[in-house]
């Protein structure tokens, strides 16, 4: 898909304005209700959808499929996250009331960071087309990594802080409270960081390691860096109002690893089909329409088993033993 300079201002601007609104309406510390929460999701998918099908009307089924199946792929992988975000906010003890702002600026500095992961992506591909080999390899290997963690119970246990926050909290130290929503505060003369930096640093970064799934499993259904960017950002902008509206229900999606490790090992193998098509070998690839359905019925599949598993677990542990 050719899409022009002044196309692509055009969608950044708008998110900028989405981004805005959302921020000014979320601007007053408070504790976010499943209401709030439920409103802002439904309208974050709806911008989705009518996005998507103004790619249909515009630039035809192929565009838009693509579109869907990145923005469905990204969405499902998002929620994984949510469970290392609900770590995060316990780790740091982040008072109710702050966590809306936690997440809006984590999730804005990760929109930031992968779009850099974007553009560095998309130069990779156009200029060294084996590259799929390895983006391919990376995530079957990922998948497999997936399913291990989930069979010995050791996914998302604890939050380990990373290198990187580790040295940011030695340069600057870090206040021993919260104070309100700042992010550096005067202690004995030196300007220190507060828990609040800290946390949004943690959420931050913690996603940019998530990208190095998320990018490449994206880049395996859609090549056009556009189509990459807008369903990474419409993902991501949704994500602060998924983590208030499903947060109870993440503990009973226990099949969701082996969901979500299928969907990668899929695209895993398409990646590599791809990468041998280019190179000259026959052999089938897999249509945007087939990865798309594939997406939704394993999701389908794996949320409805997940829940059904949880439910008897909860029977189960409330029957009395004889």
């Amino acid at each position: 898909m050719n899409v022009s300079f002044g196309a692509w201002a055009l969608t950044v601007a708008a998110l900028c304005v989405l981004i805005a609104i959302d921020f000014a309406i979320g601007r007053k510390p408070h504790d976010v209700s499943i209401k709030e929460a439920g409103i802002w999701s439904a309208i974050w998918v709806a911008l989705a959808v009518a996005f998507g099908l103004g790619l249909l009307f515009l630039e035809g089924g192929q565009p838009a499929g693509e579109f869907f199946a990145g923005f469905i792929t990204e969405k499902s992988l998002s929620v994984d996250n949510l469970f290392v975000f609900v770590l995060i906010m316990a780790k740091f003890a982040v008072p109710s009331q702050y966590q809306a702002r936690v997440l809006m600026i984590g999730v804005l500095m990760a929109l930031v960071m992968r779009a850099g992961f974007i553009a560095a992506g998309a130069a990779i591909i156009s200029t060294f087309s084996w590259v799929f080999y390895i983006f391919g390899a990376f995530l079957i290997w990922t998948a497999w990594k997936l399913v291990q963690d989930a069979r010995h119970e050791e996914h998302h246990e604890d939050y380990q802080e990373n290198k990187l926050l580790k040295a940011v909290e030695r340069r600057f130290g870090v206040a021993d409270r919260y104070h309100g929503t700042k992010l550096f505060v005067l202690e004995n003369g030196k300007r220190v960081m507060t828990p609040m930096m800290v946390v949004m640093l943690a959420i931050g970064s913690t996603d940019v390691l998530f990208a190095l799934d998320s990018i490449p499993a994206i880049y395996g259904l859609t090549e056009d860096p556009y189509i990459v960017f807008t369903a990474n950002a419409f993902a991501l902008m949704g994500l602060r109002q998924l983590y208030f509206l499903i947060g109870g229900l993440l503990s009973r999606l226990v099949h969701l690893s082996y969901g979500l490790s299928i969907i990668l090992g899929f695209i895993g193998v398409k990646l590599v089909l791809h990468a041998l098509h280019e190179s000259g070998v026959h052999v089938p690839e897999i249509s945007v329409p087939v990865s798309l359905g594939f997406i939704v019925l394993v999701l389908a599949i794996t949320t409805t088993t997940s829940l059904i598993v949880s439910k008897k677990q909860n029977t189960d542990s409330a029957t009395p033993p004889r």
